[in-house]
């Protein structure tokens, strides 16, 4: 197995984080509308997500692989390149949100998104809302998820 480590994501990483994200995207998800362009969406990590969001990259020796991104109590965004997939990166990222929110973590994530689901069904996650994607801009019915907690911390935090 590659060896990665996690670090706080920085501003020079926004293209590789675009990348990463997109190409994600375009495999598990060959259906879903694209709605922004590349530059668009280096734009949309770098100036919003990397300085408004806590975020995380994965990196491997030849760059970032992948990402996670929390605002409050939402992952907004956990993505793996394609070709880093399944080899324990996205559930490392996971773990770190969940440290990060012991009391609880909500996400959204497509509804024909099998694969996804399945992921985050098998880490703790319960679907808590259907919609038919309306208030999403790619217009594709959604799933939001919802994890409790961990009780040990939240025990050891009181």
């Amino acid at each position: 197995m590659a060896q990665f480590q996690i670090r706080a994501a920085r501003e020079d990483d926004a293209v590789a984080i675009a990348q990463a994200h997109i190409d994600a995207r375009r495999i598990a998800m060959p259906w879903l509308p694209v709605v922004h362009t590349f530059e668009e969406t280096v734009q949309f990590f770098g100036d919003f997500v990397i300085p408004n969001q806590v975020v995380l990259v994965a990196e491997l020796e030849e760059g970032v692989v992948g990402l996670i991104a929390i605002e409050g109590a939402y992952v907004e965004h956990l993505y793996i390149a394609p070709a880093h997939q399944g080899i324990g990166i996205g559930e490392a990222l996971l773990q770190k949100a969940k440290e990060l929110r012991p009391v609880g973590l909500m996400l959204w994530t497509f509804e024909r998104n099998h694969r996804a689901r399945a992921f985050y069904e098998k880490r703790g996650f319960v679907a808590v809302e259907f919609t038919d994607g309306s208030r999403n801009e790619e217009r594709t019915p959604d799933v939001r998820y919802h994890w409790n907690g961990n009780p040990a911390k939240l025990a050891s935090n009181r």
